[in-house]
């Protein structure tokens, strides 16, 4: 991985908007069954919203059930960065990416095989890279 991406805060709030800079800089969360990607079943990769960074394959897509993008593995390791978010009287995993530092979402040990685990994303703190089909 390169080297981190660093921008002001009125910086990043001009590039995302105010939508994705809450998600993404405030560790916010959109509501369950509202994003753009909780139910898209397009191939392609899932980058970033702030910086690019490929984070997500398409084929680790799965339906939770939970409204919000699910991934059972990152598109390489340290590509997402693990913290303890101990907010809301719960003890999670939060998830950022490892580049630009974004919010992403949490990490539950709930999902499908093979690695067990559930990547639980906000749409807004990611793009679609759409495959060309053609």
């Amino acid at each position: 991985m390169t080297d981190k991406v660093e921008k002001g805060e009125a910086e990043w709030r001009r590039e995302l908007g105010e939508e994705r800079y809450h998600v993404c800089r405030e560790k916010g969360t959109e509501p369950a069954f509202t994003g753009a990607y909780w139910d898209c079943h397009e191939a392609g990769v899932y980058r970033c919203a702030g910086c690019g960074s490929e984070l997500f394959r398409s084929q680790t897509k799965f339906d939770s059930g939970t409204g919000w993008p699910s991934f059972w593995d990152v598109i390489e390791q340290g590509r997402v960065a693990r913290h303890e978010d101990l907010s809301y009287g719960m003890r999670r995993i939060e998830v950022s990416c490892a580049h630009c530092g974004a919010h992403l979402g949490h990490l539950f040990p709930d999902g499908p095989a093979p690695t067990g685990q559930r990547y639980c994303i906000n749409s807004l703190s990611l793009r679609l890279d759409k495959e060309n089909t053609d």
